[in-house]
């Protein structure tokens, strides 16, 4: 059943998410942190300080929530989670407090072979100030071609020229494992028998996970680890990555405060599972 564009700027239920310390430390085991130098302070709570991609955390609940919505008449096993924009409105994040997610239907995307859902949630805190912007894009597959607009390009393309700066993560095998403790309990990354029905061989790393560790790559190399410096970024998710795999992020500094960004993997360097991403600086 075609979605009913009447949903556009419909607003969901808002989310409350009560966090301490142990959420904040357990969300940067999650995405690999710890093993590099000089992120300690992110899974100690001596000095703690908050990895930037965190911020998805909070709203992340809203994705599911679409299949809740009047209108939205979509079988989830079609979602596939296609695009992730995350902005970081007030520093430092906060290591504990509670928050209040806002989500809204932002846009409906024609793309032929599906439909591209826009979701924009704000995260406030206690007094009302915006903590986190974040914008879900979820492509429905089988739901286009009812003759709305295709939507902005992706943009953020590589140069033609080799990489300024490469970074390879090696992932654990149970990475996923760790990871969904903050909050996506899809058995897609944990089950192999639901991966199998799938079409995967085994189970997948959740794309935020590679979000994270591919975050963490740009944190290190050009905010020197401040997560203060650290001012937003858009992926597009373009192939899965599996527990155990080495995430390889190639870099392209395109200004003073935008730095263009990939990743593929150690094993199929071929393959980017991450596309059109960018990272914005505060400088």
């Amino acid at each position: 059943m075609p979605i009913d564009l009447s949903v556009i700027g419909k607003e969901l239920p808002a989310l409350d998410y009560e966090y301490t310390a142990r959420d904040v430390i357990l969300y940067a085991l999650g995405v690999g942190a710890g093993y590099e130098e000089d992120e300690l302070k992110f899974v100690y709570e001596n000095g703690l300080q908050v990895l930037p991609t965190f911020g998805v955390i909070p709203p992340f609940p809203a994705l599911m929530g679409l299949v809740n919505v009047e209108g939205v008449n979509i079988n989830l096993v079609m979602l596939v989670h296609g695009e992730q924009y995350l902005e970081i409105r007030k520093h430092p994040i906060p290591t504990q407090g509670k928050l209040t997610s806002k989500p809204k239907i932002a846009a409906v995307w024609d793309k032929t072979k599906g439909a591209v859902i826009d979701l924009d949630v704000e995260t406030v805190d206690e007094s009302g100030d915006v903590v986190f912007f974040n914008k879900f894009s979820s492509f429905i597959r089988g739901e286009g071609g009812f003759g709305g607009e295709r939507g902005p390009e992706p943009g953020n393309e590589p140069p033609d020229r080799e990489p300024d700066k490469v970074v390879e993560m090696k992932t654990l095998p149970i990475q996923a494992m760790i990871y969904r403790l903050s909050g996506d309990y899809n058995p897609l990354h944990i089950d192999p028998n639901f991966a199998s029905m799938a079409g995967f061989p085994k189970p997948i790393l959740h794309g935020l996970c590679t979000f994270g560790h591919a975050g963490r790559a740009v944190l290190r190399e050009y905010c020197g680890n401040d997560p203060a410096k650290f001012k937003a970024i858009k992926v597009r998710f373009s192939r899965p990555v599996w527990p155990g795999d080495t995430i390889v992020t190639q870099m392209w500094q395109e200004s003073e405060d935008k730095i263009i960004f990939r990743c593929t993997t150690k094993e199929r360097p071929e393959e980017y599972c991450i596309t059109n991403a960018a990272v914005w600086l505060n400088v």
